[in-house]
This record gives structure tokens, C-alpha cells and sequence, in this order.
């Protein structure tokens, strides 16, 4: 397990309570207990290292990793965001792919080279936000929906930078290529999005992050692998959190997509039984099996609880 810097995660036990854990960069399993009520709030008070070496509760994770811990422990979403933001064609890859889907090919070239990047609302209340191990989405009116892997920005007070972790904007992108007006569809359906397994508190900003993707079919199958870094991205987070913010009241907690550099082809799409496997080194790897959105919302688990 590469070690970038600390990573808080929440989790619960029997009475379902939420807590936050520090893990330590040195021993990426052991997960001590902090006495915060949220991750924001673990931030907040700083001297991470320091309040976890006094903790008395100590897990050990199964997989450094996951981050996934023994029963009765269960392993929640990292945080619950008031709101979650995504950026859209930050890398050239998902532009070209952007071009050949849509039959309004000069939309993306132009947002692409354009000062204003793409921006939109992914989820709000984090209804249609999951975390470890729950199921993520797919349309029942889309014939191509991917994951989108991305990097994902925890924002704090007037828009800080304060922590990374890794996000899944799931889409549906030929309904998003039929017209780009489309896009809130595209986006926005039951368990559209994960995020997870951990908030990283980066040593260094500067470095890039590589981030690996998996899709594997049920039969345990790998149909799609690839990988990027967030080296390749043509703008940068301060720019990306610069227009979020502009002239729009971001709260405490929010997160903020920084677009995908991987899309698959269109001979993959995400179907009930597939499984997606998200890995950026230092925050750790989430993983999420594929369930029909509409399943999701009668069985009421669009939200990983926590």
C-alpha cells in the first residue's frame, strides 16, 4: 500500500452509530478511533497524527486496500457530501470520446479549449451516493452506461482544499450522446455515484494521482482494464474548485469530481452482475457491484447508510 498521508474513513458497529478512524500511513490495516462526528469534523480539529496516537480503540482492516473490517464492523461511505459536484471533459481522452458519441460534435471540442470547464450537479442530500461495497445503478432506459473513475475533491470552508478520495460518476453515455441537453439524465439516477473507501489528507498536492479502473462480469472476468493520471488533466483542481465556487455557495463537505480519463468502448456496458473496481494508490481501492437503479430504489438502498 503506497503511502501519501493520512486517510480517515467512517464506520459503524452493532448500534449503527457512525465513527471516524485514522489510518496511519505506516500501517495502512490499523484503523484508530477518533473522537470526532465526521470526517469534516476530523479535519477541522487537525493534529490527525496526534489524537490517533492517543486513541484506545484500535481496528485492525482486513485489506489495506478496501479498507474492509471484520464483523461486527462495517466499513461506510468516507463522508456524506450536502452536495457533489463533477467536472466534465478534463482529460483529452474523454473529450475525443465525448466527439464521437454526440451528434453535436463541436460542443465538447469548444468546452475542452474553452476558459469556463464543464460543471454540473451530481447529487445533493447524497441520495443517489454510495459508498464501499454497495451496489451502484444503471439505467433501465440505457443501452451504454460506464463508470466514469475520478478523482474526487473534499472541499471544506469557502471552498478549501482539504482532502482527496476517489469517486465513480456512473453515466449513461448514449443517452448523454443523443443531446447534450440530456445530460442531467445521463447523470443522475438511483446510486449514480460512489465514493470511497477513504478521505486522503495528501502529503503533497503537487504529485499526480494514478488512478486504475477494472470492470469484471459476473463471472469474475475482467472486460475492460485501464489506467490514467491525473497528470494527463488539462486544468488544474485550483481551477476546477475556482468555477465551482464562483458565485455559488459551496457548503462544508462538499465533493468535486474531477472528470474521467478512461471510457470504455462501446462494446462494454455496465449490466446487474458486473462488478467495478476503482484504485488510486495512497487512498486505496472501491469497489462496487452493478444492480438495476430501479431494484435500488424499491429496495430503498440508494445510500450506503452512515
Amino acid at each position: 500500500m503506497e503511502a501519501r498521508g493520512w486517510r480517515l474513513v467512517r464506520f459503524a458497529g452493532p448500534d449503527g452509530k457512525p465513527r471516524v478512524g485514522a489510518v496511519e500511513p505506516g500501517a495502512p490495516t490499523r484503523v484508530r478511533e477518533l473522537a470526532s462526528e465526521d470526517v469534516l469534523d476530523a479535519i477541522r480539529l487537525g493534529s490527525v497524527a496526534e489524537r490517533a496516537s492517543a486513541s484506545a480503540h484500535v481496528l485492525e482492516a482486513l485489506d489495506p486496500e478496501t479498507l474492509e473490517l471484520p464483523e461486527p464492523w462495517q466499513l461506510l461511505s468516507p463522508l456524506d457530501p450536502p452536495e457533489t459536484w463533477a467536472a466534465g471533459v478534463t482529460y483529452e481522452r474523454s473529450r475525443d470520446a465525448r466527439v464521437e458519441e454526440t451528434q453535436v460534435q463541436d460542443v465538447y471540442s469548444l468546452v475542452y479549449e474553452a476558459e469556463r470547464p464543464e460543471l454540473f450537479l451530481k447529487d445533493a442530500g447524497g441520495r443517489r451516493t454510495v459508498g464501499p461495497g454497495a451496489a451502484i445503478g444503471v439505467r433501465s432506459d440505457s443501452r451504454w452506461t460506464v463508470p466514469e473513475p475520478e478523482l474526487g475533491l473534499v472541499l471544506g470552508e469557502g471552498g478549501e482544499l482539504v482532502g482527496a478520495t476517489i469517486g465513480n460518476d456512473v453515466t449513461a453515455r448514449d443517452i448523454e450522446g443523443d443531446n447534450p441537453l440530456y445530460l442531467p439524465q445521463a447523470k443522475l439516477f438511483a446510486a449514480a455515484c460512489a465514493l470511497g473507501p477513504a478521505v486522503l489528507l495528501p502529503d503533497d498536492w503537487a504529485r499526480p494521482f494514478e488512478i486504475e479502473l477494472t470492470i469484471e462480469d459476473p463471472t469474475g472476468a475482467a472486460v475492460y482494464e485501464a489506467s490514467t493520471s491525473t497528470e494527463r488533466m488539462r486544468r488544474s483542481f485550483a481551477e476546477l474548485v475556482y468555477f465551482a465556487g464562483r458565485d455559488n455557495p459551496l457548503p462544508a463537505g462538499s465533493v468535486l469530481l474531477t472528470g474521467t480519463g478512461l471510457v470504455p468502448p462501446d462494446d462494454v456496458s455496465l449490466a446487474p452482475g458486473y462488478t467495478v473496481t476503482v484504485r488510486v494508490p495512497g487512498i486505496g481501492t472501491l469497489r462496487n457491484p452493478v444492480d438495476a437503479a430501479a431494484d435500488l430504489i424499491e429496495r430503498k438502498d440508494t445510500v450506503h447508510v452512515g
